[in-house]
C-alpha cells in the first residue's frame, strides 16, 4: 500500500488512478459534484481543497484515505 504524505503525493495518485481508470477530469468532477477547476487544483496539490473534496474524489476512484499513527 502506498503512503502519501503531502498534498501532492495525494492528488498525484488521485490523477494516476483516474487516468487508469480512463476517467477525465470532467468526468470525475460531475461525479462527486464540483466542477473540474476543483480537480485540476486537487491534483496539482492545492491545500486549500476541502477535505470532504479530496475524500469525495479518492472514494470515486477507489482509493482508500487511511489515518496512521506516527511513532
Amino acid at each position: 500500500m502506498e503512503t502519501a504524505t503531502s498534498p501532492a503525493e495525494l492528488g498525484a495518485a488521485i490523477r494516476e488512478r483516474r487516468r487508469r481508470l480512463g476517467i477525465s477530469q470532467d468526468e470525475l468532477a460531475s461525479s462527486i459534484g464540483v466542477n473540474r477547476k476543483v480537480i485540476g487544483q486537487l491534483e496539482n496539490g492545492k491545500e486549500t481543497v476541502h477535505l470532504g473534496i479530496v475524500l469525495r474524489a479518492a472514494r470515486a476512484v477507489g482509493l482508500v484515505v487511511g489515518i496512521e499513527p506516527r511513532g
